[in-house]
């Protein structure tokens, strides 16, 4: 273990600088407001699915994509686990209500493959019930594309030292140790479990109509660059930005008085600059 995360410490000395990093972070994100402009003036219906192992990476990346983007047209899905009464539904049914309508983008953080992942390794299905997954998710992707969705599939990709490396610092981290669940916990105890999940998935739910595009996650920076570079490319958009506008005046309105400040219910202001 000493000499892997030697290797890691090697591997973060080829990070992209931060100057870098945030210049590109930025051009990108101008690209992705161009992007949601497309979306929304050709009614476009985007859905994209970030799968991965816990620590990942796909929150981070999902954070940097939609920042700039408005939460109108541009929509995160975190589905919470399935109650009761979702239990006896159709297994996609409560996926399906989230699908994109015309000019929106829609952002799956985890999606159904949580059959093919957690659910599996978990054993919170049973055997007939993933067959039956892989039987109808290709059917399901078919139709989602055959009637006008963009569709695209990510896989965060993470090496168990790199993982590690992850869950140790949500321990210390008071920002990060509301991200350490209970099944964080039994996902470190499950590594080649999920490997295997993983390897199935892949192998059979990778369609010509819906492929699989894999991220190398172990460099946090790398990753939310390349796959929102790769995101760009899937979809030909054009510049529709408006030309420049040139403001009129603001009409004057001398008879407007604004209450003053003391008659307010003004909250308490600690980070007030001191005058003088």
């Amino acid at each position: 273990m000493t000499e892997a995360f030697a290797e890691d410490k090697t591997t973060k000395s080829r990070k992209i600088s931060n100057k870098k990093y945030n210049a590109a972070m930025s051009e990108m994100q101008v690209e992705l407001v161009k992007l949601q402009e497309w979306v929304k003036q050709e009614g476009l219906r985007v859905a994209l699915i970030f799968e991965g192992r816990d620590a990942a990476g796909k929150g981070g990346t999902i954070k940097r994509l939609t920042q700039s983007l408005s939460p109108r047209v541009a929509r995160i899905v975190a589905l919470p686990a399935p109650t009761e009464r979702e239990k006896t539904q159709w297994y996609f049914q409560r996926y399906v209500t989230h699908l994109p309508a015309a000019g929106e983008i829609v952002i799956f953080d985890r999606s159904w493959y949580n059959r093919a992942g957690v659910e599996r390794v978990m054993g919170f299905c049973t055997e007939e019930e993933y067959e039956e997954f892989f039987t109808s998710v290709r059917e399901l992707e078919r139709m989602l594309v055959r009637s006008g969705i963009t569709l695209i599939k990510y896989w965060f990709s993470v090496s168990d030292v790199e993982q590690e490396r992850r869950f140790q610092s949500r321990l210390t981290d008071p920002l990060k140790r509301w991200k350490l669940s209970p099944m964080d916990l039994e996902s470190r105890k499950k590594w080649v479990d999920y490997s295997k999940a993983k390897d199935e998935m892949m192998a059979r739910s990778d369609i010509p109509e819906a492929r699989w595009h894999v991220v190398n996650a172990d460099v946090k920076k790398h990753a939310r660059l390349n796959c929102i570079a790769h995101f760009l490319d899937q979809i030909p958009y054009k510049d529709t930005t408006p030309e420049h506008i040139d403001f009129d005046e603001r009409p004057e309105h001398p008879e407007y008085e604004r209450p003053a400040f003391s008659t307010q219910n003004i909250i308490p202001e600690p980070f007030t600059p001191k005058k003088g």
